[in-house]
């Protein structure tokens, strides 16, 4: 488990917003404080789920001092909301490739939404759970 700061902003005529500094657009909302700590608390599950899937690494929490750091920030109630950080570190690797299949696979993971590491981490993971 990690905690990671979010921060809860709130317009005139607007529900409460929540991001988080070490996840950019990563960004929920709610119409109560509670409602909107819990939002933000599940759309931090599921961005971290996503960048697990894509074989992304995981941001170490910023502190808060550094947070706050930024002026665009000192606007926003800091709240801690703790995540479920199960990936592995991210370790750089180095693999050799024809052109070609790296021009294809390059090509085929920017289509799908993928980067070249998330792409070929989700492709390894379905060709070992399938054998």
């Amino acid at each position: 488990m990690a905690d990671y700061i979010a921060l809860i902003h709130k317009d005139a005529d607007s529900d409460y917003g929540v991001s988080f500094p070490d996840f950019p657009g990563c960004v929920s909302a709610g119409s109560t404080l509670d409602e909107a700590r819990n939002m933000g608390a599940e759309a931090l599950a599921l961005h971290i789920d996503g960048l697990i899937e894509d074989g992304e690494a995981i941001p170490a929490p910023s502190s808060l001092d550094e947070v706050m750091h930024n002026p665009m920030n000192r606007d926003g109630v800091a709240v801690l909301i703790a995540a479920d950080v199960k990936a592995a570190k991210a370790v750089r690797v180095s693999i050799t490739l024809p052109e070609d299949a790296l021009k294809r696979i390059d090509l085929f993971a920017e289509a799908q939404g993928y980067t070249r590491s998330g792409f070929l981490a989700a492709a390894a993971r379905k060709v070992m759970e399938a054998a």
